[in-house]
């Protein structure tokens, strides 16, 4: 079985792919955490994560196992990020790695901003994750001031406004639905009853004939 979960940042669709990995007994893959890895490994080497050959090269070194969790996390590693997954090349190497991983005959789920649209559009489970902007942005501020990091609302609240519209305006697939995708807006909803509301839609659809 393959779930895919979509979404934009801080949507939950990170959690409810969890949550529902552990559910159903299936690994995850946080594909979003492959762009902001990549993005930090251009900085780290002194790059610009928009850098096409520079960004590139970080995709095709990088090492799944060996991704930082508490560095890609922050504002910064978000940013670039966005700048990484608008180079078609850089989108090319990473989805070799994230079908190499969906194709495991044991299933998984696979939460990012195209999986249902282009990595696994024949997922047995497709989910858009939404939210409001300012709940989106206080969610992620409440994370990196957790962190220890320091930055204002409204600052967070233009960059993650900004990474929607990179997100959503790339040629190369782009942030959005897929048609068959089951909307899922957790706005007002807390973690418990997204987790809820997102198995309760896989049940459903699990359930129906021919699934």
């Amino acid at each position: 079985m393959i779930i895919a979960v979509d979404g934009p940042t801080a949507s939950g669709k990170g959690t409810i792919a969890k949550q529902l990995a552990a559910h159903y007994g299936l690994k995850r893959l946080d594909t979003g955490a492959l762009y902001r890895a990549v993005g930090l490994a251009v900085i780290d080497a002194g790059g610009d994560p928009a850098d096409q050959d520079a960004a590139v090269a970080a995709a095709e070194r990088l090492d799944l196992g060996a991704i930082d969790e508490a560095r890609i996390r922050s504002s910064v590693a978000g940013m670039a990020a966005s700048a990484v997954a608008a180079i078609p090349a850089v989108r090319a190497v990473l989805r070799r790695a994230q079908r190499a991983f969906a194709s495991d005959p044991a299933g998984a789920v696979l939460d990012g901003r195209d999986i249902g649209t282009v990595i696994c559009p024949d997922a047995d489970v497709k989910l858009f994750v939404a939210a409001s902007l300012p709940v989106r942005t206080q969610r992620r501020l409440a994370e990196l001031v957790g962190r220890g990091e320091r930055i204002s609302f409204a600052e967070l609240e233009a960059q993650i406004a900004e990474r929607d519209r990179r997100d959503t305006e790339r040629a190369d697939s782009p942030l959005r639905p897929a048609p068959d995708a089951h909307l899922l807006d957790t706005t007002d909803l807390s973690i418990e009853a997204a987790a809820e509301a997102a198995r309760r839609i896989v049940d459903t659809a699990l359930a129906r004939p021919g699934a």
